[in-house]
């Protein structure tokens, strides 16, 4: 199975870079993970948050493989625990050989976009930076794979 991370942002911060490197370590080949950065649109007085995400819907849409299982991160999606992750983990694996995990960028993602997703996912009711986002998705993903091998990194 391969896995992709598509998120729309511009350069990320030196920490940001280091802890993914360390996640994206860790992760098992099995998993065929890859992070894939899709510029943000030209944030212009001319262009509306609407047409900037229809922009990086195009360049997002363009990354997709037919097949493929596109779950997007979105506020509004379903909330699943460190446990459901594993679980989803599994099944994918199960089921498909290609999973889009996307990201939107700051005006989050088009309707048309998230129209593509099978699923919308939440990371919580939190406001987090952007970046972060990256990096917890990171983590839920290797604490998803430990507790499907039944590692001890995850204690419930």
């Amino acid at each position: 199975m391969q896995i992709q991370l598509i998120n729309v942002a511009q350069k990320m911060p030196a920490w940001v870079d280091a802890g993914c490197a360390d996640y994206l370590k860790r992760m098992p080949r099995e998993l065929g993970l890859t992070l894939i950065t899709v510029p943000l649109a030209a944030s212009g007085s001319r262009q509306s948050a609407t047409q900037r995400r229809a922009r990086e819907a195009d360049s997002i849409a363009a990354k997709l493989r037919p097949g493929s299982l596109n779950i997007a991160l979105d506020d509004k999606g379903e909330d699943w625990s460190s446990s459901d992750w594993s679980t989803q983990l599994q099944r994918w694996m199960a089921e498909f050989t290609h999973v889009n995990l996307i990201i939107g960028g700051p005006d989050g993602l088009s309707s048309q976009c998230l129209q593509a997703c099978q699923r919308r996912v939440s990371m919580g009711r939190m406001t987090m930076p952007h970046a972060l986002v990256r990096l917890v998705l990171l983590e839920q993903l290797y604490r998803a794979w430990t507790i499907y091998q039944g590692h001890p990194y995850h204690r419930e």
